[in-house]
């Protein structure tokens, strides 16, 4: 098999090669590793590697697949989590994560970690320990975050999928600016321990990014259920999520959003990459209307959202001093300013904005009274150019001057906030609704923009929907195939 032949596949066609004897789990690594040593110093998706020797013996669906895990939550034993952070990059985890161990029993060959933002707090992945992630279809584009590492990865045809995680967007986001799927379970679904329970109270969730519906569908099989450490038992359906896929979805009421209140004029390619999508679903049979507002208070939601974030990297950058001894000079800026942030909102100002969620919860459970379905754009522009999320010169002045002065608290009372809030969520302000009230997501490859770049869009189901998010992804994968698009990388 050569790499054209390799590119072919998909983990599950993969598989299914090891398993007939046609190929081997050696001759399937050594072609993934020759694929990123090509191209891997131009995108900078791969920043660790992970020792593989893939055994003849090894089982389960997906063995002798090639595979790579994101850096965060991902624990592989031995090895260091850097989270993206300077502060962590040379302490070594002991156990597996419940989901790295789940890959592992199921034949995955693990060789590498993805590249990802310090603490995986942007949407970008740009940071300062691994430098910036680029996307494969135009290297002078972000492939988002804060799994960018991972998508950038599969749509340069180093592995079919790889892991991938979402606490405010951070699967779907780089899936959509680099044309993958990328499906955020509903909330408990998949285990983020055996080190913790429920991070972010719950919006965070494990998952991966790929280029077939049918591979994200087997992947949710493998790693979904709960963990002896975990909070709950989470239902699980009594049929495989991959046998989804070719089902039915019936015909479907899908209301669609396409302006927000953190972007009301979003760019001309987020309006044509859903009026191609609403489309797509009519000639299928489905019922889709235009909403005259959104289904829940996006502008409170969003602020909730970037509170509760502030206190959680506050405890995050306090948590790597506590392990490791590092000082303010192991952290990126823009992280002690957000830490900053965090410190100055009181207790009640938290809780207040943790137990607000319920709000949203109770607004998108009313709309689902009416529809199956919420369609969005994932991102509200193309993906941006490397570098522009950049604070100006004048402004990281200023925050280095409060930081070295222990008076960044007062970075509140500035424009320094507002901007942070414009530039990091103005393009991606879908997202974070799936997060905060625990619904499943999913982003699609749908669109393309004229200039060749990839531009998602985002379907948000009721709880336990998952099932009826990949009967959908299927039918609209065969009405619209994306998986035969190659990366110009």
């Amino acid at each position: 098999m050569n790499f054209d032949e390799y590119r072919t596949y998909d983990a599950t066609g993969l598989a299914k090669l090891v398993a007939d004897g046609e190929v081997s789990a050696t001759e399937l690594l050594t072609l993934a590793r020759e694929r990123a040593a090509e191209v891997n110093p131009r995108i900078n998706a791969i920043v660790r590697d992970v020792p593989a020797s893939p055994s003849t013996e090894q089982g389960g669906p997906f063995a002798g697949v090639p595979f790579l895990i994101k850096d965060i939550a991902q624990d592989y034993a031995g090895l260091p989590t850097s989270q993206g952070s300077r502060s962590l990059l040379a302490l070594p985890v002991t156990e597996h994560a419940t989901v790295v161990q789940r890959w592992i029993d199921a034949g995955l060959v693990i060789f590498g970690k993805t590249n990802l933002p310090e603490f995986g707090a942007k949407a970008i992945s740009e940071p300062a320990a691994w430098g910036a992630a680029r996307n494969p279809w135009n290297l002078e584009r972000s492939p988002g975050g804060s799994s960018g590492g991972s998508a950038a990865a599969v749509a340069a045809g180093i592995v079919p999928c790889a892991g991938a995680n979402d606490g405010g967007g951070s699967t779907r986001i780089p899936a959509a600016c680099c044309g993958l799927v990328g499906l955020k379970p509903g909330r408990g679904l998949t285990p983020m321990g055996p080190g913790v329970g429920e991070p972010m109270h719950g919006a965070a969730v494990q998952g991966v990014v790929s280029r077939t519906v049918r591979d994200t569908a087997a992947m949710l099989d493998v790693i979904a259920g709960g963990e002896p450490s975990g909070p709950y038992g989470p239902a699980i359906p009594d049929w495989p999520f991959a046998s989804c896929v070719g089902d039915d979805p019936g015909r479907l009421r899908i209301g669609v959003r396409v302006p927000s209140a953190i972007n009301p004029t979003p760019h001309p390619e987020a309006y044509a990459a859903v009026e191609g999508t609403v489309r797509a679903l009519t000639d299928l049979g489905h019922h889709v209307e235009e909403l005259p507002q959104a289904p829940y208070d996006d502008a409170a939601l969003a602020k909730q959202f970037l509170l509760s974030w502030f206190v959680y990297i506050a405890w995050e950058v306090d948590e790597a001093k506590r392990l490791t001894g590092a000082d303010d000079e192991a952290f990126e800026r823009d992280t002690l300013i957000m830490a900053a942030l965090g410190r100055a909102t009181s207790s009640v100002d938290y809780v207040d904005a943790v137990q607000r969620r319920h709000e949203h919860v109770r607004r998108l459970s009313t709309f689902f009274e009416s529809y199956d379905l919420l369609l969005t754009p994932t991102l509200a522009t193309p993906p941006p150019k490397i570098g522009e999320f950049d604070l100006p010169v004048a402004l990281q002045r200023a925050s280095d001057a409060l930081i070295k002065t222990r008076t960044a608290r007062f970075l509140r009372y500035t424009k320094i906030v507002d901007d942070m809030v414009d530039k990091n969520l103005s393009w991606v302000p879908y997202t974070q609704l799936a997060n905060l009230t625990g619904r499943p997501a999913i982003s699609l490859p749908l669109h393309w923009t004229a200039d060749g770049l990839p531009l998602g869009v985002q379907f948000v189901a009721p709880l336990a929907g998952e099932s009826l998010l990949l009967r959908l992804a299927a039918q609209l994968e065969q009405a619209l195939p994306w998986a035969d698009r190659v990366a110009p990388v």
